[in-house]
């Protein structure tokens, strides 16, 4: 296994330790959680980025990596609505356009056919994880100047979420009509 996979796994093993600090009562656990998120993103721009310049891109990779990520943005934003900071239809909205672009790109995928990731779908998951982060934190630095940062940045991750799961669609509807007569 290479040191890409190896990170991308290390990412997955940090959502059960996320999970723990965010949803007991450890002294500061949202805020160690916190960390901890943030090191789990940060570790997908890593091992991407190690696959690549190494020439190291597996299909182990190009499953586990993406799954990875939504775990990983799935249980942030599932236990933000068992905190009640996080309103249950945004989550279910985000999982769902998951479950949907996943569907489509298994299609694509038994057509022979390759869906990379789009300029909104990297913007998308950019809005989540900051919202996450922001939330994570309790708005903080920007509650002390009373600006909504962390719902501005939820809005927008739910945005970003529906728009780019229609343009996915949109520019890949013949996977959707192929083997049709």
């Amino acid at each position: 296994m290479n040191l890409a996979n190896k990170i991308t796994l290390f990412r997955v093993v940090l959502i059960p330790i996320f999970m723990f600090f965010l949803l007991t009562d450890v002294s500061n656990g949202q805020y160690i959680a916190a960390v901890i998120f943030i090191i789990a993103s940060l570790t997908d721009t890593l091992d991407g980025y190690i696959a690549r310049s190494r020439n190291q891109v597996t299909n182990f990779g190009k499953f586990m990596d993406p799954l990875a990520d939504k775990l990983l943005v799935s249980a942030a934003l599932i236990s933000l609505v068992e905190m009640s900071k996080v309103p249950a239809w945004m989550v279910i909205v985000i999982i769902a356009r998951e479950f949907a672009i996943t569907g489509l790109r298994v299609i694509a995928a038994s057509e022979g056919i390759t869906i990379a990731a789009s300029k909104l779908g990297k913007i998308k998951t950019i809005t989540q994880l900051v919202a996450v982060i922001a939330i994570l934190f309790n708005n903080y630095p920007f509650k002390l100047i009373n600006f909504p940062f962390d719902r501005i940045m939820l809005y927008l991750a739910v945005f970003f979420t529906i728009l780019s799961g229609v343009d996915y669609i949109y520019k890949n509807k013949k996977v959707l009509h192929s083997g049709e007569r």
